[in-house]
């Protein structure tokens, strides 16, 4: 039980890269289907990789934003507002149950 706990944190914790990472790609995807429609192959390069950090950045902080604001998500995935992990709350209760 306790490596199926860790096994889910682990993967909660790891979140929030991924939702970046599909993020980026799903922007750079867009920038080079708009890129195909430039004459110049720089400026289809160039609009790809700022399609795909931008969205990237705007998942990033649209993540974390839920994060802070969301205290259920803070404890389902035991992140810290900031989204860094909280190791110290392995055997906490959930903030909305009593204790014992």
């Amino acid at each position: 039980m306790r490596a199926k706990i860790v096994l889910l944190r682990a993967s909660g914790w790891l979140l929030t890269p991924f939702v970046a990472l599909a993020a980026s790609f799903l922007g750079a995807f867009i920038g080079t289907v708009l890129a195909a429609a430039l004459p110049n192959p720089i400026h289809g390069v160039i609009l790809t990789v700022i399609l795909g950090g931008a969205a990237g950045y705007v998942s990033v902080h649209y993540w974390l934003r839920a994060l802070r604001h969301s205290p259920a998500l803070q404890h389902a995935l035991h992140v810290l507002p900031d989204g860094t992990p909280d190791v110290a709350a392995i055997d906490d209760p959930a903030p909305d149950e009593p204790a014992g």
